[in-house]
């Protein structure tokens, strides 16, 4: 015989709650950088003013923070299931604010038939995703400047302009040191200069670099410390 184990619902608050306005996760939205959870309206105001995540305060991007935040729906499907009327309040306090201000609820508008976009399959959705493909793109060389590190098997790789060097140390972590939580062992240097982890690729091709001709050559190490 199986037997069911009860858990209260306050053991599991601090998994679904939201660490701005401390209510539960509406329109769940995740930092993609460091995988925090906010209430989506909470985050964007929050971002409005600043780069960095609330909880952790890691820089989630330079000037473009509200490009890495995505909607979280599993982590909000969640919510809903173990929030008694959670979903159900919600959409009558959302049909409320549209309703005082004479505006139709989004959510009660029908999809209209004639939308082409309506029929798209969600394999076509995921093909026509941006995934910052419409960014500049850059050329980069990772190579190792370290006997104690793997040399990367593809040392050449293309990436967004607006990608920073952390992404690229938790890349190389990755691949050479086999946990992407390992960055912070990695050093990346242009022209045998450290490089700050929120540098865009873009400003070190423009201020490092200095438009040399493409790839744009970076060298990794072990974490040195000064």
């Amino acid at each position: 015989m199986i037997m069911e184990r009860r858990i209260k619902l306050k053991t599991l608050n601090s998994h679904i709650t939201c660490k701005i306005c401390r209510g539960y996760l509406i329109d769940a939205t995740t930092v993609t950088e460091c995988l925090h959870t906010f209430c989506k309206s909470c985050l964007v105001k929050h971002l409005e003013e600043n780069n960095t995540c609330p909880t952790c305060n890691n820089v989630i991007h330079q000037s473009h923070p509200l490009q890495y935040i995505s909607f979280d729906r599993t982590m909000q499907d969640i919510v809903y299931k173990l929030v008694p009327d959670l979903q159900k309040n919600e959409i009558s306090r959302e049909r409320e604010f549209y309703r005082g201000r004479g505006l139709p609820c989004p959510k009660d508008i029908p999809p209209n038939p004639a939308d082409p976009d309506e029929e798209k399959t969600v394999a076509d959705v995921h093909a026509e995703s941006d995934y910052h493909r419409q960014d500049e793109q850059v050329n980069v060389c990772l190579e190792c400047t370290s006997s104690n590190l793997k040399t990367l098997k593809r040392r050449f790789i293309r990436c967004s302009a607006q990608a920073t060097i952390l992404h690229l140390k938790k890349f190389v972590a990755k691949k050479v040191l086999n946990g992407m939580e390992k960055y912070r062992d990695i050093d990346i240097l242009c022209n045998d200069e450290l490089l700050g982890k929120d540098h865009t690729l873009k400003f070190v091709y423009v201020t490092r670099w200095r438009f040399q001709n493409p790839p744009l050559t970076l060298q990794y190490r072990p974490r040195i410390d000064l």
